[in-house]
Formats: C-alpha cells, sequence, structure tokens
C-alpha cells in the first residue's frame, strides 16, 4: 500500500465531507475532464519539458505556491511553449474555471504589459507568459491516483488536488494591480477586473444598518495585506462581523450573492461541490467583516469566514488600487481532507 503520510500533518479530528451520490458524479466527470486534458499537455511536452514540469505527489514543491513576482518558480512557463502547448495549457486551466474565472485570469495575465509600461523596467520581470505550469503525480494521470496539477505566476494561482474521482481546488488566488487601469495602455484603460469582488461586498455593507455595520466594520483601519499570504496552511482568523443568522432575508442574499462572486470563479461542478460543502457546514455562523473606509477609492478589506473556509479581499496598496483576493479551505486546501478520506479507506 502506497502512504502519503510524508506529504502533511494531518489535523487531529479530519472534517471530512462526504458528498452525496450527485455531487460524488458531478466531481468524477470534472476529474475526467481534467485527467484527459492534463495528459493531453504532457503528451505534447518535450523530454525537457516535462523534466521541469513533473514533481512526486509528495514532493514539498506541491505546496510551495505564491502570488508574488518572482524568479525560482518551477514548472514549464507558457514562454517556453509553442503555439499548441500553450493552447493545452490553456484548455487544463479552462477545466478548474469558470469562464468568468477563467477571463479574470486572462484579464490579469495580460496586465503585465500594463505593470511593464507603467515601470519602465524599474519592477521585476514583467511578462504575459511568464506563468507556469506544474503536474504532481506519476503520469498518465487517472482518476483512481492521487495527483494534482498548478496554474501559477504573478497575481493568479490556482493549486488543484484529485483523489478518488474528487476535486479540491484551493488555495485560488487572484489579484489586480491596478484594481482600475487609469492609464491609456493597450486599449485596457476603465479594466477592473476584479469588479464583482469590490461591488457585491458594498451591495452588502450598503444594505446593512447603522447599527448593523457596527458590527461588521470591526476596525477603521484596513490591513496593509490579507492575513493568510501564501501560508501553505492557514487556521480561522479571530471571529469579527455580523453573522449570516442576524441578517435579514435580503442582506442574506446579498451575501449569497458575495459568496457566489467567489465560488463561481471556479468551473461549475467545482462550484456546486463547493457551495455543497459550505451548506452542509452551516451557513448560520458565517461571518462578513470589513475593515477600513467605506469610500469608493479608499483603503479596505474584508473577509468571509465558515466553519470550513475563508475569503479574504484587500484593496489596500498601491493608494487603494491593488487587490488581493483568495479562496483558503481549513481542511481543504491542497486536497488535505480528500487525502485523509483516502488513507483512511485503503486501511480497510
Amino acid at each position: 500500500m502506497k502512504s502519503y503520510l510524508p506529504l502533511l500533518i494531518l489535523p487531529a479530528i479530519a472534517l471530512v465531507f462526504t458528498l452525496t451520490e450527485a455531487q460524488s458524479k458531478i466531481q468524477v466527470k470534472a476529474t475526467q475532464n481534467m485527467v484527459k486534458s492534463a495528459n493531453g499537455l504532457l503528451s505534447l511536452l518535450t523530454t525537457e519539458q516535462k523534466a521541469k514540469a513533473l514533481f512526486a505527489f509528495t514532493d514539498a514543491e506541491r505546496t510551495n505556491w505564491h502570488f508574488v513576482p518572482r524568479d525560482d518558480r518551477k514548472g514549464v512557463q507558457l514562454k517556453e511553449m509553442d503555439a499548441q502547448q500553450k493552447a493545452a495549457a490553456l484548455a487544463l486551466l479552462k477545466t478548474g474555471l469558470s469562464q468568468k474565472g477563467y477571463t479574470k485570469a486572462t484579464t490579469i495575465m495580460a496586465m503585465e504589459n500594463v505593470l511593464k509600461a507603467i515601470e519602465k523596467g524599474t519592477g521585476p520581470v514583467r511578462d504575459t507568459e511568464r506563468y507556469f505550469v506544474s503536474f504532481f503525480g506519476t503520469p498518465p494521470f487517472a482518476a483512481s491516483k492521487p495527483w494534482g496539477w498548478r496554474f501559477e505566476g504573478h497575481h493568479f494561482a490556482l493549486n488543484v488536488t484529485l483523489v478518488g474521482g474528487k476535486v479540491a481546488a484551493s488555495p485560488n488566488f487572484y489579484g489586480t494591480n491596478p484594481a482600475e487601469i487609469r492609464v491609456d495602455d493597450g486599449g485596457m484603460k476603465g479594466t477592473r477586473a476584479l469588479k464583482d469582488e469590490e461591488e457585491a461586498a458594498r451591495a452588502l455593507l450598503t444594505a446593512l444598518t447603522p447599527e448593523q455595520q457596527k458590527i461588521a466594520i470591526y476596525d477603521v483601519a484596513a490591513p496593509n495585506d490579507i492575513f493568510t499570504g501564501d501560508k501553505k496552511k492557514v487556521a480561522a482568523l479571530e471571529a469579527k462581523g455580523i453573522a449570516y443568522k442576524e441578517l435579514t432575508k435580503e442582506q442574506k442574499k446579498r451575501l449569497d450573492a458575495l459568496i457566489g462572486v467567489h465560488t463561481g470563479n471556479m468551473a461549475s461542478d467545482l462550484a456546486s461541490a463547493r457551495t455543497a460543502k459550505l451548506k452542509k457546514a452551516g451557513k448560520d455562523g458565517i461571518l462578513f467583516a470589513w475593515a477600513g473606509e467605506t469610500e469608493i477609492g479608499k483603503r479596505h478589506y474584508y473577509r468571509i469566514q465558515g466553519p470550513t473556509f475563508l475569503v479574504e479581499y484587500d484593496n489596500t496598496q498601491n493608494n487603494a488600487n491593488h487587490i488581493h483576493s483568495v479562496w483558503r479551505d481549513f481542511d481543504g486546501d491542497f486536497g488535505e481532507d480528500l487525502i485523509a478520506e483516502h488513507l483512511a479507506s485503503e486501511k480497510h
């Protein structure tokens, strides 16, 4: 029996989510799509490219994720691929994202040219093709064995783990600098890649009564960045904000819509499973918390925290024109809960 215990330290009490039969079928479909796309891309890579892209499932690199510009990223980058290989890499990315999520990701990638123009060579390397694909496991990949893949570069990261026909897709990070493009460069002036993430939160905040806002706004000063950063493992942050159960029916709809913006970045089948998981854990205890100013264009931060997940969003850097947004699963990042479930089933 193959052991994956060296991969991670499992929590003393694992929160294992059992999918319904219908949801399991959806997850199997997602797995099949990813298996097909991943094996398709691998078949197109050269021996040298495969050597860069492939890692063991237990390799520490699998959890070595980042969203900042860096020179030591692992994997094979789009810049090293020919047209057919690039198309296959983007096809793999599409299996994990909705059309909206994919559009956000590719817009973020295109914004590297905007930063290049703004910085005039004074910043880090900016390149729309400096995004890397990595695989974790032994090919050919199949639904029957654990494996994973990652698509990552500046301001975008999608970490995917597949175990036994089920899929985990976090940490998932989106960032955009500028949050709103205010220069007429490359026809992108006015672009707001993460517009929905901000506007849905403001719609909820403005729907709260003054008394509720006093509960939701826990600090008049926004933090300089998301608290969880690029940590490999996260725990619940301090319980701040207003709880779902304390909202009116209309306010609950707005919080549901905000959560839906974040789940809606994923492919529909993965989004459905993610939504089902948070519902199973209980929505009443989900907290919405805001820090910073409420005026548009000023520094602000919010988070949505439930029993099983955390969403963090901030727009504080570069005079509040630089967004970071991330989805984390406390026991499910990098498929931790799926691996625990898999290990338990192997023992039996």
